[in-house]
């Protein structure tokens, strides 16, 4: 039988996989959800609470978000839009929060 060897591993060159959309959720079930899963969530961005953190909201209630300047790509969007997110269950000293790896604008 052969040897494992950590040389195997590495004779493939290394990928970068963008996050999984993971499954569509409302902030309820957000809150509810295990720390480091992934969702996606419509809704629209009700508020800005402080630098990159604002509060999201669907039917099913809000939740606090952070997005960062990189994932806005500069558009406009306001309290009366609806938005797409794609977003990784967090928590912080402020409680749990979603970390927003994509924005997507929906007609």
């Amino acid at each position: 039988m052969a040897a494992w060897s950590p040389l195997l591993q590495l004779s493939s060159p290394a990928q970068v996989l963008a996050p999984a959309p993971g499954r569509t959720s409302t902030t309820a079930q957000a809150r509810d959800a295990r720390l480091g899963t992934y969702l996606t969530l419509t809704g629209t961005i009700a508020s800005r609470k402080r630098e990159n953190y604002f509060t999201f909201r669907d039917a099913s209630g809000t939740i606090h978000v952070e997005i960062e300047d990189a994932i806005w790509k500069n558009r406009p969007v306001g309290p009366n839009d609806r938005v797409k997110l794609v977003a990784e269950v967090d928590q912080g000293s402020r409680g749990r929060y979603l970390w927003v790896k994509s924005l997507t604008l929906v007609d």
